[in-house]
C-alpha cells in the first residue's frame, strides 16, 4: 500500500508550512491547499491579511520549497454564507462572535476535507496548536496543544465530530518556538513572518466600517441610542450598539464620578446597558448553538469551562442541559462574559465541545 494522502490548509504562515514539513518527514503524500475566501480586491488591506493574496503567495513558496503541489481553493461562497454572513447578523442582533471559531467549524476544515477527497486524501491537516489522539475505549478526541501558551482548541470546539478521525494537527505537540526553529532549519520562506491578529476579512482592523459597508450606514445597529445605567436611567448617547461589547470602556463618555463599561447589549431598544468593574463579574453561563466532539455532560457534573481564547478554564457545574442548551454554575465568578463569544468545556485537556454564549 502507497503512503496515505494528507491536503494541508496552508495560510501562508509558519505553523502551516512547518505542518506540511513535518507530514512529508513522516512519509505521507502531502497536498498544499490554500482557501480563497473573500474578494481581496474589496478589502482594504487584503495583502496583509493571513487569508489575503500575500498568504497564497507565501504558501506556494513553501510548497515550491518542499517539492510538493500547490492548489487555490475558491471558496468565497461558502465562507461569505457561513462565516461572513453571520459575523454581521451577530452583532446586528448585539452579541460579540468569534468568526475564527465559524471558519473551523463550517469552511476551513469539513469544506477541505470534501475537497480533499476528490485528490484521494482521506485526511486533512492544519496549523493549529491542538492534538486528536486515540481515546481509551476507541474513537478519537480532541485535546489541547502542548503549548499552553499558543493552545488553539479553544477554536476548534465546534468541527463535526465525524470529522476528528480524518484531522492531523502536525504542530500541536511542539511549541511556538520550536515550530520556528523547524522552519529555519528547513530553509522557509515563513519562517520569521510574524502573526496575524486580525479577523482575515477585516484586515484594517475597523469592524464597524465593514459592518456599514454590509448593513448600511442607516442599519439600527449602526444608528443612535441611549446609554442606560442598570437601573435604566439614560446617561449618555452611543452612535450604534454594534460598535460596542461587553466589558468594553472606550467610547461611554465620562463625568461619571467612576469608570464605566459595557454590561450588556440590549438590541430591541438600541440601548448599551453601562456599570463599574464590579458588576461585570458573573457566576453563570448559557451556552446554545452546541456541539460535541464527546459524549455530553449532564446535570451535576464537573467540569472545566473557558469563555475567552486568552481567558484560563474555571472549575464548573452543569445545573442544566438539553439537547439545545447548556447552563453552568462557575465555582469561579468571570469577568464580562460576552453573548455571542465561545464557552468551551473541557475535561482535563480534553475538549468536549461548547456552544456560543446566550
Amino acid at each position: 500500500m502507497g503512503a496515505q494522502t494528507v491536503l494541508v490548509a496552508m495560510s501562508g504562515g509558519v505553523d502551516s508550512s512547518v505542518a506540511a514539513a513535518l507530514l512529508l518527514e513522516q512519509g505521507y503524500r502531502v497536498i498544499g491547499a490554500t482557501m480563497k475566501t473573500f474578494c481581496y480586491s474589496e478589502t482594504p488591506g487584503h495583502a496583509r491579511s493571513c487569508c489575503g493574496l500575500e498568504g497564497i503567495a507565501d504558501a506556494r513558496r513553501v510548497c515550491d520549497r518542499l517539492g510538493i503541489p500547490h492548489y487555490v481553493f475558491d471558496m468565497e461562497e461558502a465562507f461569505t454564507r457561513d462565516v461572513i454572513d453571520d459575523f454581521v447578523a451577530e452583532y446586528a442582533a448585539g452579541r460579540t462572535p468569534n468568526p475564527c471559531v465559524r471558519c473551523n467549524s463550517n469552511t476551513k476544515i469539513p469544506d477541505l476535507l470534501h475537497k480533499g477527497r476528490q485528490f484521494g486524501a482521506d485526511l486533512i491537516a492544519t496549523g493549529h496548536y491542538a492534538r486528536v489522539e486515540r481515546a481509551a475505549g476507541g474513537g478519537t478526541m480532541l485535546c489541547r496543544g502542548r503549548d499552553a501558551g499558543k493552545d488553539q482548541s479553544y477554536f476548534l470546539w465546534g468541527v463535526p465530530r465525524a470529522v476528528l478521525e480524518h484531522l492531523i494537527f502536525p504542530v500541536g505537540v511542539l511549541t511556538k518556538r520550536e515550530v520556528r526553529a523547524r522552519a529555519r532549519a528547513l530553509g522557509l520562506a515563513t519562517a520569521e513572518k510574524p502573526e496575524s491578529q486580525e479577523i482575515c476579512f477585516v484586515p484594517s482592523g475597523d469592524y464597524a466600517d465593514f459592518l456599514r459597508r454590509r448593513l448600511g450606514p442607516d442599519h439600527p445597529a449602526l444608528s443612535p441610542g441611549p446609554i442606560v445605567d442598570a437601573a435604566g436611567a439614560t446617561v449618555g448617547r452611543h452612535d450604534g450598539f454594534a460598535r460596542y461589547t461587553v466589558g468594553q470602556r472606550r467610547g461611554l463618555g465620562g463625568g461619571a464620578g467612576r469608570p464605566r463599561y459595557v454590561l450588556a447589549v440590549v438590541p430591541e431598544r438600541r440601548a448599551v446597558v453601562v456599570g463599574g468593574e464590579d458588576e461585570l463579574y458573573r457566576d453563570d453561563v448559557a451556552l446554545g448553538d452546541l456541539n460535541w466532539l464527546a459524549e455530553a455532560p449532564a446535570a451535576g457534573e464537573m467540569l472545566h469551562v473557558q469563555l475567552r481564547h486568552r481567558a484560563p478554564a474555571v472549575p464548573a457545574t452543569v445545573t442544566r442541559a438539553e439537547a439545545d442548551r447548556v447552563e453552568l454554575k462557575l465555582l469561579v465568578p468571570q469577568r464580562a462574559v460576552t453573548p455571542g463569544q465561545s464557552g468551551v468545556l473541557y475535561r482535563e485537556d480534553r475538549v468536549l465541545g461548547g456552544g456560543r454564549i446566550r
